[in-house]
């Protein structure tokens, strides 16, 4: 089999992927084999890849089939609008850029402008309330680089899913997003040296990273259109029930409800994403990890309406398993949400994973 490294920008649909392409991703944003379509070229150029290397073309053919007319050249394809192909994950990174602008200009001294962070993350809100499934792979665009901005526009996206959940109002729901999106904002008065720290902190360093609660408070506080019981819920987001949270040690009621949605999506994306001291981890192992080894930290219902959105899962989602083997989800263990009943592709296997312990669900298969 012959092969050829070619720029992106000649690319030609229809093309075959000759390796798998990784983008400092855990899996392959494109599997070796893959015939190129429109869909993949947004991707592309959202991981900023510059180059691939194809299966050379017999006779050094220059065009490749097409639905309509089969022939067409790459060039009139750059043409499309690109906005009408674009996936998800491009969307999400688009909004993780834009905040990490904005980011940039909060840690020059820049007021943080609401409204222009509510326009970035309003659309992602709506396509993930539509298809909260979409929460449990947002670890799978995450990189350890640029980990803080994907952060907050994850935790955004998943207290929107909670708090739908939840059964709040759209108002509500769109208010501890925007809060989420920006608990955050505080860690950009945090020195970067602290931040991107790879070895143990000091004590010094770590009291610091504890102020940040205070700074996101202080950069919020005169925001008008958000609702002080958001600006209470960022302040204390990293509280916890049993008062062994920060930056005050409060406990129990004193402790909003809003603040646990914040905390328990911070949670939830910090643990299963790569970051600079640490790998990437299931987002269904993390979920059984907060209910039962983190149990008496988080408010329960908050817990439970997360759990609750992998019962969601339609039958017959595909799903990776720990061992490597892909199955499908063929029914649904209510006491047990995170360890569904599954078959396994290869083999036809039916297995309970609530009574083997050993496997777990790796991550959920979205068609794209």
């Amino acid at each position: 089999m012959k092969t050829k490294l070619v720029k992106v920008s000649d690319l030609k649909l229809g093309s075959v992927i000759a390796n798998d392409i990784k983008a400092n991703t855990q899996y392959p944003i494109i599997y070796k084999n893959t015939k190129i379509t429109r869909e993949h070229l947004p991707v592309l150029k959202a991981f900023q890849i510059s180059q691939v290397t194809i299966i050379s073309s017999p006779l050094g053919s220059n065009k490749i089939e097409n639905e309509d007319d089969g022939l067409i050249p790459i060039e009139q394809e750059n043409i499309i609008d690109s906005a009408s192909i674009m996936p998800f994950e491009r969307k999400y990174i688009d909004v993780v850029n834009k905040i990490k602008k904005e980011f940039i200009n909060w840690e020059s001294g820049s007021k943080v402008n609401i409204t222009k962070v509510r326009t970035y993350i309003l659309p992602l809100i709506d396509l993930v309330l539509e298809n909260r499934d979409k929460v449990f792979t947002l670890n799978e665009f995450s990189t350890s680089e640029d980990y803080i901005y994907h952060h907050s526009v994850a935790i955004s996206l998943i207290c929107a899913v909670i708090a739908q959940k939840m059964g709040y109002s759209k108002g509500d729901i769109l208010q501890i997003a925007i809060a989420g999106a920006v608990a955050d904002c505080g860690m950009a008065k945090i020195n970067k040296k602290i931040r991107e720290k790879t070895g143990p902190l000091t004590e010094y360093e770590f009291k610091e990273i504890q102020e940040h609660p205070y700074y996101s408070l202080q950069m919020i506080n005169s925001i008008t259109i958000l609702k002080q019981e958001m600006k209470i819920a960022v302040y204390q987001h990293h509280e916890r029930l049993d008062g062994s949270g920060y930056p005050r040690g409060e406990k129990g009621s004193k402790i909003s409800i809003f603040s646990h949605i914040i905390a328990v999506a911070d949670v939830f994306h910090a643990m299963t994403c790569e970051r600079i001291y640490q790998s990437k981890e299931s987002p269904f192992k993390v979920l059984e990890m907060i209910r039962e080894t983190e149990f008496g930290k988080f408010n329960i219902q908050v817990v439970q309406a997360l759990m609750t959105c992998v019962t969601d899962l339609p039958l017959g989602s595909k799903v990776e398993l720990s061992n490597g083997l892909e199955a499908s989800i063929i029914f649904t263990n209510k006491t047990s949400p995170t360890r569904p009943v599954i078959k396994v592709v290869e083999s036809n296997e039916i297995i309970d994973l609530s009574k083997y312990r050993n496997i777990y669900i790796e991550r959920l298969i979205l068609e794209r």
